[in-house]
């Protein structure tokens, strides 16, 4: 049976605000993912191209992290739409740093950009250690 840690969907909706480099943090390319963010998806052709790469970025994703009780695309929305509130710690059961980020608003900002980095890392440890 294939892995499918990763949902494409999810992927495409993402790249729709790719400018930002979301899709790309979504699929655990955190430098590239800085870099759109920087320059508007590399001046939005990068953007483009990205359209026909995301079958691809799917399959790494899928490949690399391992599925298990924390869902990565739960967590990517609920850091994406609530994470300077902690909603995406509380889902991952890091019930402490959860009520650090609701009560600093993610410690201003810096643990909010610290998981952009790193959530997919992070889930992967959970979901190995169950």
């Amino acid at each position: 049976m294939a892995k499918n840690s990763h949902s494409k969907t999810v992927g495409y909706i993402l790249w729709f605000f790719g400018f930002t480099g979301s899709h790309r943090f979504y699929y655990g390319k955190p430098v590239s993912g800085t870099i759109y963010f920087l320059t508007l998806g590399l001046f939005l052709i990068g953007w483009i191209i990205d359209l026909f790469l995301i079958p691809s970025m799917d399959r790494q994703a899928d490949m690399k992290y391992p599925e298990g009780s924390v869902n990565y695309t739960v967590a990517w929305i609920l850091l994406s739409y609530l994470g300077l509130l902690g909603a995406h710690r509380f889902y991952m059961g890091k019930w402490i740093t959860g009520i650090v980020y609701l009560l600093t608003g993610g410690l201003l900002g810096i643990g909010y950009l610290y998981d952009f980095w790193t959530l997919n890392g992070q889930i992967a440890e959970i979901n190995e250690a169950a």
